[in-house]
């Protein structure tokens, strides 16, 4: 039998939203922090480039908005873009009071002096992203709120722990079903499986700052943590979500065989990196009189049309399946920029290069698009508000129409901070009162776990749902391969269903449910827009489309499409 327990604050996801929310909420309450791996296994412990802020005063603030709003492609709801930029600046030096160190011009001796080193990125009109130890700000900031959240006394972590279901009573979540996850064979050794269990708590109110679903394709930059399990929970309650068909896929990840794609942050293009094809030509003056620092979606897009470009001529004859056009290399190139130490500057994508016989100073590095960021998510008001009473969320796996149809590069780790305290500051000014719930009323018996032959086909499913979204909802769509997709994530879906019968259930099977949920919120998404903006990009409709289509589109709890102003 399960237990029962409560807890003041339930916050899903140890990112940068959910433990800038517990900050605040432990001031009024006791906070549970549920994370499914080990606190700081997150989205923001991975990200590179920096954190976009304007530290300069009220011009700075305005020229950030602007930014902010070109690079959404129309879309940007501009009050969560004021919020996000106007309570950026006093959130990171905040950051900064409680031990976040970004790299200042003075020697590494005295972190403290000295001003901070900014740098610029695609579509910012300046320079104005700071980065911590070169190329790993996510991981500075993590450490920095762990730490800081470390101190205060009623946060309480459970960590490889899922949760596996909200409880909604008279039109409010009211507590959440937590059980076991399962760490992987490097995390337990030979020491096998952990004992399942299963708790129901209640809570006054629940935050899910899970981050976002990068794994449901099969080229990503996520980590394997990114599964999208709080967005498919919230639409599993019946919460509304928004603007699922925007999937931010970052220009540059490494492309060598059998590599993982690994992130090459915007901030290489920043520093002056060019982008060429296999002729050697630089190509972005083609697409944007930016070149390479236009909006991400932009330089995707025409890094993929270049790979693509007189493909009849470029076959490999000698490899499998002949005759099969193969795309043509598109490069990264440093090798003239002389005023910076690389790898001084980059050190972390400087050491996984060199695994491979890479060096930035040297080399042309292979590159390709991989899905990164999430647009949209749960979909929430300015105070992380979702349509479902007693719920918030916040961060990428939320909605509040910040990023319109493409985030400007570095704006997430800043609308996490932002948005994460205005979450938390919801759930205390609205002051639901706690429910009861008894020992009795439980989460129901531990499930029973998978044989090695179901976990294999859940393995299969989902890997075969992730290439299936890449080629059909991927960078290029149109409606056939979209549909495609659809009856695809269909089939997924009923296999998965299958693999559950009878009260079966692990953390990969509880991953690909949530997957293939997501999935199919993306693909109903990019259907209804029949436009091109953004990150969306359909061959079909090619051109934007603002008499009809100058709005966003909402999934409702009976699970269609529909388009409103915000």
């Amino acid at each position: 039998m399960a237990k029962a327990s409560s807890v003041d604050f339930l916050v899903m996801g140890a990112g940068v939203a959910g433990l800038r929310a517990a900050v605040e909420l432990a001031r009024h309450g006791d906070v549970l922090v549920v994370t499914k791996e080990s606190v700081g296994e997150s989205n923001t412990h991975y990200a590179q480039g920096g954190i976009a802020v304007a530290m300069e005063g009220a011009e700075d603030v305005a020229l950030h908005l602007e930014d902010t709003v070109n690079a959404g492609d129309g879309l940007v709801y501009r009050p969560a873009a004021e919020a996000l930029v106007n309570e950026g600046p006093l959130r990171v030096a905040e950051l900064i009071e409680w031990g976040a160190n970004f790299d200042r011009e003075s020697a590494p001796a005295d972190p403290s002096g000295g001003h901070f080193l900014r740098t610029r990125e695609g579509a910012h009109s300046l320079a104005r992203i700071l980065h911590a130890h070169g190329d790993a700000t996510g991981a500075e900031i993590s450490r920095a709120l762990l730490a800081f959240t470390r101190t205060r006394g009623r946060i309480r972590f459970a960590e490889w722990t899922r949760v596996a279901g909200l409880v909604v009573a008279d039109g409010r979540a009211i507590a959440a079903d937590l059980a076991s996850a399962e760490p992987s064979r490097a995390e337990l050794g030979d020491a096998g499986r952990r004992p399942r269990t299963r708790l129901r708590v209640a809570a006054r109110s629940i935050l899910i700052a899970s981050g976002g679903a990068g794994q449901v394709y099969s080229d990503t930059t996520n980590p394997a943590v990114a599964t999208g399990d709080g967005i498919a929970l919230a639409a599993q309650a019946k919460a509304e979500l928004a603007d699922m068909e925007f999937y931010q896929f970052h220009p540059t990840a490494l492309a060598l065989p059998g590599v993982p794609r690994f992130l090459l942050s915007e901030a290489l293009r920043g520093e002056g990196a060019y982008l060429r094809n296999d002729r050697g030509e630089r190509f972005m003056e083609r697409y944007h009189p930016l070149l390479e620092l236009a909006p991400r979606d932009v330089v995707a897009r025409a890094i993929a049309r270049e790979a693509m470009l007189d493909r009849a001529a470029h076959l490999d004859p000698a490899a499998p399946g002949a005759g099969a056009p193969q795309p043509r290399p598109v490069y990264l190139d440093m090798r003239h920029v002389r005023n910076l130490d690389l790898a001084a500057r980059f050190p972390g994508i400087s050491a996984f290069l060199a695994q491979y016989g890479l060096d930035l100073r040297r080399d042309l590095i292979p590159v390709r698009p991989a899905a990164h960021y999430l647009m949209g998510g749960i979909r929430t008001d300015l105070g992380g508000r979702t349509s479902l009473a007693g719920l918030y969320a916040a961060g990428e796996a939320a909605c509040t129409g910040v990023h319109g149809a493409n985030r400007l590069a570095s704006n997430s780790l800043l609308e996490g901070l932002v948005f994460g305290a205005r979450a938390a500051r919801s759930m205390l000014s609205d002051s639901l009162p706690l429910v009861s719930i008894a020992a009795s009323a439980d989460a129901g018996p531990a499930p029973k776990h998978l044989s090695a032959k179901e976990q294999k086909c859940v393995e299969g499913l989902i890997a075969g749902l992730r290439a299936s979204m890449w080629t059909h909802a991927g960078l290029l769509r149109e409606e056939s391969s979209l549909l495609q997709g659809l009856a695809a994530q269909a089939a997924c879906e009923a296999a998965l269903t299958e693999v559950a019968a009878g009260g079966r259930s692990s953390r990969r099977l509880a991953e690909a449910q949530a997957m293939c949920r997501v999935a199919r919120a993306i693909l109903i998404s990019a259907l209804a827009r029949t436009e091109s903006r953004g990150a969306h990009f359909r061959s079909d409709y090619p051109r934007r489309d603002d008499q009809n289509f100058q709005n966003h589109s909402v999934i409702g709890r009976d699970g269609q499409v529909r388009f409103e102003e915000w």
